[in-house]
């Protein structure tokens, strides 16, 4: 083997420890963001919402979580996690509310607070789940702010897409979910919620509510990246075997 050959074949084991690098990396920030996942999104439903909590804060291991509540949400029903304390924040109304059934109220939760028996370590996600009762508000979005607080630093999930602005561009963006049409009697309008939610889930949703599907595409795309270096790698060295025996002929 030749010194020019060994070289060549050094600088594409090179590029291709390169490129895994920078695809794990993508890979790896796709799965970085804080999101909700609803069991359902019909209006006036109750609804269990899955926060995934990942990495926010380089590799520190997360210490609190705390959930804002949207305006619309009067309450919420956190899930009891073996891992974690909650408890619920309200907040006093600067007039009263009046609710559906007549009556009103003056107070309102307004933050769920999730902190850590023991620090969530960076390599490790959980899920806090919480029960609400969605408002009568169909294609209206709900956002919930989300802070993560670390043994060192913290993330604000808070960041909201402007009007025409790419919610994929946002650094930090808060957990959201779009509500859909009620249920009818007949069951109609639950059936047109769900193909909805899984068919063609709002632009918003589709960035900030799950990033399965983004795990799931920078895998693929590690695996296709790392398959076609490989290939490549192959057929450069063929070609330069096949060459020594022109050489030698």
């Amino acid at each position: 083997m030749t010194t020019t050959f060994l070289r060549r074949i050094l600088t594409a084991a090179a590029a291709t420890g390169g490129a895994a690098v920078l695809i794990l990396t993508a890979a790896a920030g796709a799965s970085a963001h804080v999101g909700v996942t609803p069991d359902k999104t019909a209006a006036n439903s109750y609804a269990l919402l899955t926060f995934g909590i990942p990495h926010g804060c380089g590799e520190s291991g997360t210490t609190k979580v705390a959930i804002t509540l949207p305006a619309e949400l009067n309450d919420a029903q956190p899930t009891v996690n073996p891992n974690w304390t909650v408890e619920k924040v309200t907040e006093q109304l600067a007039e009263p509310k009046k609710l559906a059934d007549g009556t009103s109220i003056t107070k309102r939760t307004s933050q769920i607070v999730y902190t850590a028996k023991d620090p969530l370590e960076h390599e490790l996600r959980d899920a806090l789940v919480l029960s609400v009762k969605l408002p009568d508000a169909a294609g209206s979005t709900l956002y919930f702010p989300t802070l993560q607080s670390c043994e060192t630093g913290q993330t604000d999930w808070s960041e909201i897409a402007k009007d025409g602005q790419d919610p994929h561009s946002l650094k930090a963006p808060a957990p959201s979910i779009t509500i859909t049409e009620a249920a009818s009697a007949d069951g109609h309008g639950a059936a047109a919620s769900t193909a909805q939610t899984t068919e063609a889930p709002a632009t918003e949703q589709a960035a900030a509510v799950t990033d399965n599907g983004a795990d799931a595409r920078s895998w693929a795309g590690l695996a296709a990246g790392l398959g076609g270096l490989a290939l490549g790698g192959v057929a450069f060295a063929r070609s330069g075997s096949k060459r020594r025996q022109e050489s030698a002929t």
